[in-house]
């Protein structure tokens, strides 16, 4: 669902990414590890087209990524480390009118029922979200990926300040979304995270991936020193 080949972004003297080589088959969660300025965040800003490459190519579902360009975007969902929702408007509101913008219509209770599947509690779909904490926000977030019916959903730094029952929630949704056949490309920080979730992890320095491994084979302390041996 998502190829990277030889794809490079420099900014002037500095290069984010480095001739990143990358596969990610559908129903894989693929965890980026690294530290900030590691490359993370470019690898998924260049597949969702925010930003041009300057060298190589990114494809999802076998068309190549260009910014701008609609083709490929019909195919994703994009949740950022702060979704950003209308704080004025309910749960259900918030999902209607960001369907509405993707071209898509339900009525009211499949809209409830996205966010149900997405672990948003049935009380809160009427409230407003400036009531809500981040980790009802980002729940909206995939009830919007999930409306969208999007194959691939990057997320960037999706669990950063979440407390650690959101956390586990989040992880048990991802997972779930996996199974059912969502390609996931996600960013994060957090190790034990990356092994709880990922099926892939790529460890990341410097705008290089370094090291790709499945999560079957590893416990988050062996992650964790490869990780500091690494960066």
């Amino acid at each position: 669902m998502l190829q990277a080949i030889q794809l490079t972004k420099k900014y002037q003297q500095h290069t984010a990414l480095d001739h990143l080589n990358l596969e990610v088959a559908k129903g894989e969660i693929f965890c980026l590890l690294g530290q900030n300025g590691a490359g993370k965040t470019t690898t998924i800003n260049l597949f969702l087209g925010f930003t041009a490459a300057t060298s190589g190519q990114a494809f999802v579902n076998g068309l190549e990524v260009k910014p701008g360009a609609a083709d490929t975007r019909k195919f994703i969902a994009y949740i950022p480390e702060v979704v950003q929702l209308y704080g004025n408007l309910t749960g259900v509101e918030n999902l209607d009118f960001f369907c509405r913008l993707a071209g898509f219509r339900y009525p009211a209770d499949m809209l409830k029922g996205f966010l149900q599947k997405a672990g948003l509690q049935p009380d809160a779909h009427a409230r407003r979200l400036s009531g809500y904490s981040k980790g009802m926000r980002q729940k909206v977030g995939i009830a919007i990926a999930l409306a969208k019916n999007a194959e691939v959903i990057f997320m960037d730094e999706p669990t950063s300040g979440l407390d650690p029952r959101s956390t586990q929630e989040f992880a048990d949704i991802a997972r779930q979304l996996g199974s059912e056949g969502k390609t996931i490309l996600m960013a994060t920080h957090d190790i034990f995270n990356a092994v709880n979730v990922g099926t892939t992890i790529g460890i990341m320095n410097k705008g290089v991936l370094v090291h790709t491994l499945a999560t079957a084979g590893i416990t988050a302390g062996e992650l964790q020193q490869l990780y500091l041996e690494t960066i």
